[in-house]
């Protein structure tokens, strides 16, 4: 299986002599049987490679989850040393890989109840009490599902009990994302997520009371600082660069034609269908999940004039009816990572600097250039899909035109 993903000697020996060569290749070769790409299948390869050299497979023993976590949390730090690598990225897909292909050789320990994580019927009662109860979206419910996991994965090996775990737990857990590279608001979200869960933890009787009033988080200030994304000739130059015949570049205009011209969210365009496109009416429904609405908008000719080049040229034939699908097999909707490497890697390669290099970027230039071309906040907010004005505000303060105007206003003698 080596052979036929590498092809430079010294690497190709490398992977043929690396510790559980064999195991490797037939991982390699059931992936390729289930129709991944050449170029997924070298990301698998290489990510196996330092999987293997981290857990010796060849002893036969299985391998817990904690373990798995502990090789990966030592393989970060090693990349961190070298300047290397992307962090929480880099863990993620060390844990993924490592865990899919355990599991594919038998190895992987699993509890008895078959589930990975010993408080998943705990984690269940509250994500149920989420969606039922208080009726949060479901990507919040999907949000604070991942953040409090991670929190007991982290303390599972000191702590069997949630009963166990004490409000010095939670801070050590919070400190150790701010050492990992969490910004404020990062660490602050996951307070959220946690002071919810044991908030619902102490009515359910599962913890000591006091926990969840206890938990601290970084102070946020509101309206702090501007909303960052690139310059709209840096926009105009991104989707300049994407008018080509090869499909991505096909897929990546039409993503990014409705990222710049409305403002919509990442989730928005990857939850897109083809149904959603009226052709003859020359209608887009967006369906907005964190309102719970539906936003209709005109279909601008040259926003359709993509999309039309990208089914009709680019889009591969599949089950899946989202719009925007992966290019290569396993063919499925594009996620959300996909949809950040559409954007970030083509601002990268014009070289254009901006805080934000995902979608969510091109959300603010457009909002940025609304303001420029003198709409109002309420008119703003409605083409982004706010419910109301306080979310559209902050975009006021890139309204430097506006902000002078104020500044030099003449009080007519009065002071």
């Amino acid at each position: 299986m080596f052979e036929t993903l590498f092809t430079y000697p010294a690497v190709l020996a490398r992977h043929q002599t690396g510790p559980g060569s064999a195991e490797r290749g037939r991982y390699l070769a059931h992936c390729a049987g289930q129709g991944l790409a050449r170029e997924t299948l070298l990301r698998v390869a290489r990510e196996l490679l330092v999987v293997a050299e981290r857990l010796d497979v060849t002893v036969g023993r299985q391998f817990t989850r904690l373990e798995i976590e502990a090789a990966a949390g030592k393989w970060v730090r090693h990349q961190r040393r070298r300047r290397r690598g992307r962090g929480d990225w880099s863990r993620q897909l060390f844990i993924q890989i490592a865990t899919d292909w355990l599991r594919f050789l038998e190895l992987l320990a699993v509890p008895p109840d078959g589930k990975l994580n010993i408080h998943s019927d705990l984690i269940d009662d509250f994500i149920a009490h989420l969606r039922d109860e208080r009726g949060l979206s479901p990507r919040t419910v999907s949000q604070r599902r991942w953040q409090v996991e991670r929190f007991l994965r982290h303390v599972s090996s000191a702590k069997s009990s949630i009963a166990d775990i004490a409000i010095d737990d939670v801070d050590a857990f919070l400190d150790s994302r701010g050492r990992d590279g969490w910004c404020r608001v990062s660490i602050a979200t996951s307070a959220a997520a946690l002071r919810s869960f044991f908030r619902h933890a102490e009515v359910r009787g599962w913890c000591s009371p006091g926990i969840a009033a206890a938990i601290d988080a970084p102070r946020l200030f509101k309206q702090d600082g501007l909303p960052r994304g690139p310059r709209w000739v840096d926009v105009q130059r991104l989707i300049e660069g994407t008018v080509g015949e090869d499909p991505r570049d096909r897929r990546d205009h039409a993503i990014l034609m409705l990222l710049a011209i409305y403002g919509l969210r990442s989730g928005e365009v990857r939850g897109l269908r083809l149904v959603d496109l009226d052709w003859t009416g020359e209608v887009i429904t967006v369906q907005r999940p964190k309102q719970r609405r539906t936003q209709y908008y005109p279909l601008v000719a040259s926003v359709g004039d993509a999309i039309l080049r990208y089914l009709q040229a680019a889009r591969p034939r599949c089950s899946s009816r989202e719009v925007f699908v992966t290019l290569k097999a396993p063919f499925r909707p594009l996620s959300a990572g996909g949809m950040y490497h559409a954007v970030a890697s083509r601002l990268n390669a014009l070289g254009i600097q901006a805080e934000h290099h995902g979608p969510h970027g091109l959300r603010h230039a457009c909002a940025a250039h609304l303001v420029e071309t003198g709409l109002s906040l309420k008119e703003i907010g409605d083409h982004l899909g706010h419910c109301g004005t306080y979310a559209t505000r902050t975009y006021a303060k890139v309204d430097l035109g506006g902000l002078r105007e104020v500044a030099a206003f003449d009080l007519g003698g009065l002071s």
